[in-house]
C-alpha cells in the first residue's frame, strides 16, 4: 500500500495522463484478486467502504426491481449483522413485508424453516454466511437452492468468512455477496460486493455522483486500500484452510483449559457448524460488562460486535438463540487471530481464571 500514499498518489479516475493510468491499473489489479477469490469475474466486483455499505447497496440497491416486480417481501434471520436487519428497517417503513427467521439453539437457520416462509410474493432472501457474534456457519447453498426454486434472488453477508473458508459465489450459487478488508487483516474502510452479472441492471445506487463502478456507487477509489485490500484477500484465500487449522488448535486449547479452571461455563452456538476463531461463553453470576472492566488491559474481548460496543443491552442474537437476558448479560466474545500462539493462550486463561475466581465482590444484583 506505501507506494500509493506517495509517489503513486494520483485519482485513479483521471484518464488522461500516466499517473491516473497507474494508479487504475493499481485498482483493476485489486479488483481482479478480489475476483479470484471468490470465483467471480472482474466486473462483477464493486468496491464499497466496507461491509456495511456493501449490505446496504445490496439491500436497498434492489428496492425499486423488487417493487416493480411486485415481490416486495423479503426474507432475513433475526441474526443477521446491524446494517442488514436496518437496512430491511428502512424497507420496512416503505412498506415492504420483512419476514424473520429464527435460528434453532446452535444459531442455525434450517432450510425447512426457510421453505416454509416462501411464496410469490419472495423476491430477495439475506442470511450472512458466518455470524459475528456466535460464529455459526449457515448452510447457504441449500438456502440458495430454496429461493432460487421460488423465484427469488438470494444475498449473503460474508464478511467473517475469508479468513477461514474458501468462498466461491458460483458453488455457493448466490447472487450477491458482501465482503470486509478489516476482516482479513486488510485495511479499514474499504470492502466489496459482489453483484451477479446478470442482475447489475437491477441495482439502483445508493451513492450517486460520478457514475464510478459502473455507475452502481459514486465516488473516489482510494487506490491505497483497494490495493491493501486485494492483496489481503488474495493471501488469505490461499491460506484459509492453514489459518482456520491454527485458528481450531489456538480456540480448542482455549476452551479446553478455560473449561479445566472454570467447569461451569457454557459456549453459545454450535460447536461444529462454527467460525474456528469465535467463542462465545457464558460465565454464570458475572455480569459481563464487568468482567471484561476487570480484564483490562490485558485481554481484549467483547460482549458482542464491535458496532454495537457501549450498548448496554444484552445481544439480541443471543436473545434469538433462546438465552434469557439474565443470562445473556453473562456472556462474552472471545476471538483468535493467526498470529497468536499457545503461549498467549495460556496466559489468556490465567488471567480469566484470576478474575473470576475473585467475582464475589461483583457478583449479579436484583
Amino acid at each position: 500500500m506505501a507506494p500509493y500514499f506517495t509517489e503513486k498518489f494520483a485519482n485513479p479516475h483521471s484518464n488522461d495522463h500516466v499517473l491516473g493510468w497507474e494508479a487504475q491499473a493499481a485498482v483493476q489489479s485489486a479488483r481482479r484478486k478480489i475476483a479470484n477469490a471468490v470465483g467471480a469475474d472482474d466486473d462483477e466486483i464493486i468496491f464499497t467502504s466496507g461491509a456495511t455499505e456493501a449490505n446496504n447497496l445490496a439491500v436497498k440497491g434492489l428496492e425499486r426491481f423488487l417493487r416493480s416486480s411486485g415481490k416486495t417481501k423479503i426474507i432475513t434471520s433475526a441474526i443477521e449483522h446491524k446494517c442488514v436487519l436496518a437496512s430491511l428497517e428502512f424497507l420496512k417503513e416503505g412498506g415492504f413485508d420483512i419476514v424473520y427467521l429464527q435460528p434453532n439453539n446452535d444459531g442455525i437457520i434450517l432450510p425447512e424453516t426457510l421453505q416454509s416462509a416462501m411464496d410469490k410474493t419472495v423476491g430477495l432472501v439475506s442470511i450472512m454466511l458466518v455470524n459475528n457474534e456466535i460464529g455459526t456457519i449457515q448452510p447457504i447453498s441449500k438456502l440458495c437452492t430454496i429461493a432460487h426454486q421460488g423465484d427469488a434472488l438470494f444475498h449473503t453477508d460474508a464478511a467473517q468468512a475469508p479468513v477461514f473458508m474458501s468462498i466461491d459465489v458460483n458453488q455457493l450459487d448466490v447472487d450477491l455477496l458482501s465482503l470486509s478488508s478489516h476482516k482479513i487483516y486488510g485495511p479499514k474502510g474499504i470492502g466489496a460486493l459482489f453483484i451477479r452479472r446478470g442482475i447489475k441492471g437491477d441495482i439502483t445506487p445508493i451513492i450517486h455522483g460520478g457514475g464510478q463502478e459502473d455507475g452502481l456507487r459514486a465516488g473516489t477509489l482510494p487506490t491505497n486500500l483497494c490495493v491493501g485490500f486485494g492483496e489481503a484477500l488474495y493471501q488469505t484465500s490461499r491460506a484459509a484452510n492453514a489459518n482456520a487449522e491454527k485458528l481450531e488448535l489456538l480456540s480448542s486449547l482455549f476452551l479446553s483449559e478455560l473449561k479445566k479452571a472454570i467447569p461451569e461455563i457454557e459456549v453459545n452456538g454450535s460447536l461444529e457448524m462454527r467460525h474456528p476463531g469465535n467463542l462465545n461463553i457464558r460465565f454464570p453470576n458475572f455480569k459481563s460488562q464487568d468482567f471484561l472492566q476487570s480484564l483490562q488491559p490485558k485481554i481484549a474481548a467483547s460482549t458482542g460486535s464491535a458496532c454495537n460496543s457501549g450498548i448496554e443491552t444484552p445481544s439480541y442474537v443471543l436473545d434469538a438463540i433462546g438465552l434469557d437476558l439474565n443470562v445473556a448479560a453473562e456472556c462474552i466474545r472471545f476471538s483468535f487471530g493467526i498470529s497468536q500462539d499457545s503461549e498467549e493462550i495460556t496466559e489468556a486463561v490465567k488471567i480469566i481464571q484470576t478474575v473470576y475466581k475473585s467475582r464475589d465482590a461483583l457478583l449479579l444484583t436484583e
